[in-house]
């Protein structure tokens, strides 16, 4: 079945029950994880099947509209915060807001539930708010080689990047959770942390996650979506000894294996446009 048309009871234009950021911000750790080019169908399925047992204990994933549908857009979208929104919502003021720029907006207020911050996106406004801020790059746009590369991870106080964690290397998430893991225990856990992991183990090359596979396909990326679940477990340990943790889980876009002669992404296409989405506590 196609798991994007297999849950159409989904669609709505009324928000998720949301959450109030006011009562998170100050008083736990925020994480942020991004696997990046996770096709919703893909996630729905594995789910279904318990081929993530990681995720799958902290809930169900929402079917959302994706904010970009590459990299760059979609995260320059995020962290300005404009998360992906639930499918179904037609009107913008329905949309779920975790955070909101005091300097945009109708009549400049906050909706209800968003916590409003101040910079240009609300890493730095969590930083002004005595966050101490990581991020972990895995694609190009997080590898601080070019100076389009240094874009993103500016707006962090400590960014980090290496080829193990790029989209060449196949134990590419277990190093990222490693490292991550390694810095968790060097921040007093008095200090409050804010903390992104831009996974791309999903993104191409992804044959290498089924054996003897030479060229990328949807079944790759499933067997890749297994694989950093597994990963996960790690870092969601590490956050959890430090005390209550909120973690905003989702895909930046999806991608296309040869639907309608498409490949990738970069496109305007259901395959890349739709994208799953959760939030939760640790």
């Amino acid at each position: 079945m196609d798991a994007i048309a297999a849950d159409d009871n989904n669609r709505r234009d009324t928000p998720m029950d949301s959450i109030d950021m006011n009562e998170i911000v100050g008083r736990t750790d925020i994480l942020f994880v991004c696997i990046d080019c996770l096709r919703y169908d893909v996630a729905w399925e594995e789910q279904q099947s318990n081929g993530t047992p990681v995720l799958n204990r902290y809930g169900t994933w929402r079917k959302c509209q994706a904010p970009g549908n590459f990299t760059y857009p979609s995260h320059q979208a995020m962290f300005a915060g404009f998360f992906p929104v639930d499918e179904g919502i037609l009107n913008m003021k329905n949309r779920e807001k975790l955070f909101f720029s005091e300097d945009i907006g109708m009549g400049r207020k906050a909706p209800k539930g968003a916590f409003t911050f101040q910079g240009s996106n609300w890493i730095e406004g969590l930083a002004r708010e005595g966050y101490e801020t990581y991020c972990i790059g895995g694609v190009s746009f997080f590898d601080k080689r070019t100076d389009v590369g240094k874009v993103l991870p500016s707006y962090f106080q400590h960014s980090y990047w290496n080829p193990s964690f790029g989209c060449k290397a196949k134990e590419s998430a277990g190093n990222q959770v490693d490292f991550a893991v390694r810095k968790l225990r060097q921040i007093s856990a008095e200090k409050h942390i804010m903390m992104y992991l831009n996974i791309c183990a999903l993104h191409y090359p992804n044959y290498f996650y089924l054996s003897g596979e030479k060229k990328d396909s949807r079944e790759a990326h499933a067997a890749a979506l297994r694989y950093v679940d597994a990963q996960l477990a790690r870092l969601f340990a590490a956050f959890a000894a430090r005390g209550e943790t909120f973690v905003i889980c989702c895909s930046d876009h999806g991608t296309c294996y040869g639907e309608d002669g498409a490949w990738y992404h970069g496109i305007n296409h259901p395959m890349v446009n739709t994208v799953p989405y959760m939030h939760f506590f640790l």
